[in-house]
């Protein structure tokens, strides 16, 4: 891919390439919307990703251009910017503005882009173009920070610029992943750990439903508020700056206080799903794959039943590898509402496994789903 998109990029902007960078994706194997409430998550980085070519102009203007995407935008440069509509620029220049307001003065590029993660599928594109970006101009123009700099710049861009109230964990993962091992992260402290995943005679199997994800921000954005109304409630009673600093124990003592059901049921999918990464970690530190696809199962009935951010199409997915015998576990991943499932399928039945889970599928929602294979890949580099 290094290669043709240096050659795209001669096409586009008429002169070489100067450097070309690669940036995974991410998939959230368990610990799903308590990112946000100061819980554990286990993400890893994958092998789907974006690729970002650039090179220095002369023409005081920042170009961004995307081979998934037909128009070109163009910037004053050092000039802080405002979003515009819904383009995927706004992550890029988002990205530049952070830069701009730290008193960098970034000479101009022009930036072609290339992804093959599925737009708007759970797998953090958005997260990979922020982090390939300020990665890229971080070590092209040497600016000094380090990655947990740029996962904070990405996360104030994705909160402040696009206006999405998520957590850190998206941008921590793309930055920091490494091959066969995924990521204990606490994203109250930030402090994580790796974990081995030995996968053995199994595959990651990543299932796009193809299900467009119109509701998942103001969704997302309405469970963060549910949470923080179980925060306020419980507080009545007992001191917490966020829900996950409950054991499910303790939360069990105290969640008479919370009086309206459905809080109630999106504080205990909270407290409950911080219990299994906990527990995660520890059965795949003792090499139990079979027990970690459990509890990847647990993790999919909690979003269904209690926290409500699933739906009939990644139902399906997950109903239909419950049924499969090659898979041993499987769950939705991401916001919800659409956008992917991943599963641990045995190796050799990645075909057989395709075949039938299209038909399933396509009888069940009416058109086909995407299924990609994936190992667990490296996060950010120059190519």
């Amino acid at each position: 891919m290094k290669i043709e998109l240096a050659e795209k990029f001669a096409e586009h902007y008429h002169k070489n390439a100067d450097a070309v960078y690669f940036t995974p994706g991410r998939v959230n194997l368990i610990g799903e919307h308590i990112d946000y409430n100061g819980g554990l998550v286990m993400p890893c980085a994958v092998t789907l990703g974006t690729w970002l070519a650039l090179a220095p102009n002369n023409d005081q203007r920042f170009r961004f251009k995307s081979l998934n995407f037909e128009t070109t935008t163009e910037i004053n440069s050092n000039e802080i910017q405002q979003k515009e509509g819904n383009s995927w620029s706004n992550y890029p220049i988002g990205i530049l503005n952070e830069f701009i307001k730290d008193g960098k003065n970034i000479p101009a590029v022009d930036l072609l882009y290339f992804g093959n993660i599925p737009i708007g599928s759970g797998l953090s594109s958005s997260a990979s173009i922020e982090i390939a970006t300020a990665f890229a101009l971080n070590d092209y123009f040497n600016l000094g920070y380090d990655k947990l700099d740029l996962v904070k710049m990405a996360k104030r861009v994705e909160n402040e610029f696009i206006g999405v109230n998520s957590g850190i964990m998206d941008q921590f993962a793309v930055a920091f992943g490494e091959k066969d091992k995924a990521i204990v992260l606490d994203c109250d402290t930030l402090k994580y750990k790796m974990v081995d995943i030995n996968l053995g005679n199994y595959v990651l199997a990543i299932i796009n439903t193809n299900k467009p994800r119109e509701l998942a921000d103001s969704k997302y954005n309405e469970r963060v508020a549910e949470c923080q109304t179980a925060l306020k409630a419980l507080n009545d009673e007992i001191t917490l700056h966020n829900l996950c600093e409950l054991t499910a124990e303790k939360f069990a003592l105290h969640s008479h206080l919370i009086k309206d059901e459905v809080i109630l049921n999106r504080a205990t999918h909270v407290v409950k799903e911080n219990d299994r990464v906990h527990l995660a970690a520890k059965v795949l530190n003792a090499g139990d794959l079979n027990e970690f696809g459990r509890l990847m199962y647990a993790s999919h009935q909690s979003l269904r039943e209690l926290y409500e951010v699933s739906g009939q199409e990644l139902d399906a997915v997950v109903d239909f590898c419950a049924d499969y015998d090659h898979v041993i576990g499987a769950r939705m991943t991401g916001a919800g509402f659409g956008g992917c499932a991943i599963a641990l399928l045995e190796k050799g039945f990645e075909e057989d496994f395709a075949k039938h889970l299209t038909d399933y599928y396509v009888d069940k929602i009416g058109y086909p789903a995407a299924i990609y294979i994936s190992e667990i890949g490296n996060g950010p580099a120059r190519l």
